[in-house]
């Protein structure tokens, strides 16, 4: 099982999350690329880290929306959605090559992230940059999605991806943030949810009924109260269940 966790989402001298300690725990490190987080001096930091600790450096790439954190839909052209996440893959790539490594995968953030659940042009338009950029890149996103869908017919590899601290509805998606009890701060919770997750077993959703997920990756987020704890007890928890974690994209 892969363990990644949004990184590098400080801007200047804005810091949000700790990332120099969530990349001693997490396989996957989904960085920012300077469009809803983070700039040049915090890439380069958080690439020369995970080339560090060998942990895998995918490009999370999202709308033009510095202020709004990535979390508010953009109604984008799809050539120009298409040129931008290009952008973001190529900036971080440089930043990991001079650290000695190289973007690994490509995850979508935030409100982009949920957009292409069911937006057909704009997973479209993502699933075409990263073709072009390098097809042999993994994408990580959320299963039955018209973004994962897409770029399997594309010929990329897919990843499915669960998220830890989120509740999800009983169709298996994410539960809006504007909602409360959408972000979970429980760690015993959230680490018996991951090894649930894991291993095959149900959690459940925000209707109490039983839900499956067959992840391929859990996502601890950075940016949730105390993400550092969480990620830990999760990490702890999953190597105690006997699932052994590591890269899906090595």
């Amino acid at each position: 099982m892969d363990l990644n966790s949004d990184l590098g989402e400080g801007f200047g001298q804005w810091r949000l999350g700790d990332d120099e300690a969530l990349l001693d725990v997490v396989t996957s490190a989904n960085v920012a690329c300077g469009f809803h987080a983070s700039d040049p001096s915090i890439m380069r930091r958080v690439c020369a880290r995970a080339a560090e600790t060998g942990v895998a450096i995918g490009a999370q790439v999202g709308y033009r929306d510095l202020a709004g954190f990535g979390r508010r839909f953009i109604d984008v052209e799809p050539d120009e959605l298409t040129a931008d996440v290009l952008y973001q893959i190529g900036a971080l790539e440089a930043f990991a090559k001079v650290a000695g490594s190289r973007v690994r995968y490509v995850k979508p953030h935030g409100a982009l992230y949920n957009t292409i659940v069911r937006h057909e042009e704009q997973a479209a338009a993502v699933v075409r940059a990263v073709v072009e950029y390098d097809g042999e890149l993994p994408v990580l996103g959320l299963p039955g999605s018209a973004w994962l869908r897409l770029a399997d017919e594309a010929g990329l590899t897919t990843v499915a991806e669960a998220f830890a601290d989120r509740e999800y509805t009983p169709e298996g998606t994410l539960v809006s943030r504007r909602l409360p009890g959408a972000v979970l701060h429980d760690p015993d919770e959230i680490a018996r949810r991951c090894v649930a997750m894991a291993t095959g077993e149900p959690v459940t959703d925000v209707e109490g009924g039983l839900l499956r997920l067959a992840p391929d990756s859990i996502c601890v987020h950075g940016d949730t109260q105390g993400a550092v704890q969480i990620a830990r007890q999760v990490r702890e928890a999953l190597t105690t269940a006997g699932v052994a974690l590591a890269p899906f994209a090595p």
